[in-house]
């Protein structure tokens, strides 16, 4: 049995020269070298001492020749793989073909020899026992590496065994089981991955989101001014396409991080329903999408956004497999008082069924892990279902698949009832606009690095009532709070150029001037949610309307009090 630490035992020299002074004449050798010496009587203590550690052996030839070395040889032939015990045989010039044969054989057996002939000098013994104890030390670190793999290696399968036990009590499927143990096992370089994708998506989101800003901001200034029905209609029409807009740059989001879910009551015909004209632009001509909802549907306690993308990335699955064309259906169906395969209570099956290709039992069984798909390179990337799978799981449901190949698949999603209201989630709400109110609002420092949003949200603070100051960087804006303008409010954006983002300039400006209200907006909000939450600052995200803008100045300002007493 090997010890996981080497200690002093482990690197004892072991000498076995029982004929003559050699035995005392090493000892001393190696003690003057501070080496742990033991001198060995017979072979038996030698055999003995070698099993209780040892880093090499010294040995006489003369004191081996004729006798019966098996039990050292046994030794030799147990050892463990890794180890590779170094002898130092001091040979004779005795060269009878009978001891010449004889020493030959010696060398085989013992494996890892080196030969010193007499007469020898101290200095060469030391040296030659001094490389044999390196060379050993450097078996033990083989042997601790190989102990921490091994220990590794336990730890991770009894986390695995754990998760399959918690599977096992809820009676969930094989495939279930593979997909959780697949989580327990994520590797470095998938967290690379999904970091170098959040990273991605998250200028991609800001970026369009202030896209949005730009066209949602124009609406709103437009909604104030005199037009027809039909330029109403249109006006309409845009602002439900910047929400739908707004939602699906969420939605990319949630292929990169594991978002904290915000669930709430969705009625699940009217959210699918409302998706049909983006399935429709993401099926092919001949692939047709068939909703059936059951009367009298209850609502299921969901994140909205998030059950839109599980449903997209089922129907997209569901039409990959059907490369002949044919119709995915989408249904759902109450479940009153379910209890069986770890379901208690009443839930909602939504199903995605197609008639295509299907899926092997291989296939079947890894279906929900991260990053595996059956699709040719740059068809698809393998984080579908693995979204659709962990969702589900988030949301306390259950997912489970039936699919044979040849005659199609079809995935339910267990999703638990609510027993509140389910709001439109599609309805876009026209808030009244205030009307423009005097100068007597206040002065805004606004800081803004893109000019068109810059220019846009100045034209919405204007129609409030506020007088404007525009910088475009952090820098600019410490510089115009530090000439005496009156400023009321500073409104910054989170992300900018120069090395100083929003909230470093928030804490910068409490610093200066404690009492001017802040207020922060970004089109990647979630990014410093935390951050700002912890500063006590509030996030306005992109897009928003003007009604939004106007509440959450009036928020910051209301809440906050001047360094002279002055309420705000």
């Amino acid at each position: 049995m090997t010890r996981k630490n080497t200690d002093n035992s482990d690197l004892r020299t072991l000498v076995f020269a029982p004929i003559g002074r050699d035995a005392v004449a090493v000892a001393e050798i190696l003690r003057q070298d501070n080496r742990a010496v033991v001198v060995c009587a017979d072979l038996v203590q030698l055999v003995t001492e070698i099993e209780a550690g040892a880093g090499a052996v010294f040995v006489a030839e003369e004191a081996l020749f004729g006798k019966n070395t098996t039990e050292v040889t046994s030794w030799i032939e147990r050892q463990p793989p890794w180890s590779d015990l170094p002898f130092i045989v001091l040979t004779s010039h005795v060269e009878e073909p009978r001891v010449v044969a004889w020493r030959q054989s010696l060398t085989k057996a013992l494996r890892n020899v080196a030969l010193l002939e007499r007469p020898v000098q101290p200095i060469t013994l030391a040296a030659a026992i001094r490389a044999a104890l390196r060379a050993r030390a450097h078996q033990y670190e083989v042997r601790a590496l190989i102990s921490d793999r091994e220990r590794a290696a336990q730890e991770l399968e009894a986390l695995v065994n754990d998760r399959t036990r918690a599977l096992l009590e809820a009676n969930a499927e094989l495939r279930t089981q593979m997909a959780e143990r697949a989580r327990a096992e994520e590797s470095l370089r998938q967290a690379q991955k999904l970091e170098a994708i959040g990273q991605l998506t998250g200028g991609v989101a800001h970026d369009f989101n202030n896209l949005l800003m730009v066209i949602s901001g124009g609406l709103e200034m437009l909604r104030g001014k005199p037009a027809s029905a039909r330029q109403e209609r249109l006006m309409q029409g845009m602002q439900q396409a910047v929400q739908r807009g707004a939602a699906l740059t969420k939605q990319l989001l949630a292929f990169s991080r594991q978002q904290p879910l915000k669930p709430e009551p969705v009625d699940v015909a009217r959210q699918v329903e409302g998706m049909q004209e983006l399935l429709n632009r993401s099926l092919h001509g001949d692939v047709q999408v068939d909703f059936q909802f059951a009367s009298s549907l209850w609502a299921v306690e969901v994140d909205a956004g998030e059950l839109e993308l599980a449903i997209l990335n089922l129907v997209l699955n569901a039409r990959d497999a059907m490369p002949n064309g044919g119709t995915i259906t989408v249904s759902a169906v109450n479940c009153l008082d379910l209890n069986s395969d770890g379901l208690r209570g009443d839930y909602v099956r939504l199903s995605v069924s197609d008639s295509g290709t299907g899926m092997t039992t291989d296939v079947l069984t890894r279906v929900f892990e991260p990053f595996f798909t059956t699709k040719e390179i740059g068809k698809g990337s393998g984080l579908g279902l693995a979204q659709v799978h962990g969702f589900v799981m988030q949301s306390r449901g259950q997912v489970r698949i039936d699919s044979a190949p040849g005659a199609g698949t079809t995935i339910d999603l267990y999703l638990p009832r609510s027993h509140k209201r389910a709001e439109d989630q599609h309805a876009v709400t026209v808030a009244p606009i205030e009307q423009p109110r005097h100068r007597s609002a206040g002065c805004v420092l606004l800081v803004e690095d893109d000019a068109e949003v810059a220019e846009l949200v100045s034209e919405m603070l204007d129609q409030l009532g506020f007088g404007v100051i525009r910088v475009a960087s952090a820098n600019a804006a410490l510089g115009a709070l530090s000439n005496g303008r009156p400023i009321d409010l500073v409104f910054s954006d989170i992300m900018m150029p120069g090395g100083m983002n929003g909230i470093q300039l928030a804490r910068e400006i409490r610093a200066r001037r404690s009492g001017l209200p802040i207020l922060l907006t970004s089109g990647y909000s979630e990014s410093a949610r935390e951050e700002a939450d912890r500063e006590g600052i509030s996030i306005l995200p992109k897009p928003y309307r003007l009604d939004e803008l106007c509440a959450a100045l009036k928020k910051s300002m209301c809440r906050t009090q001047y360094s002279d007493g002055r309420a705000v």
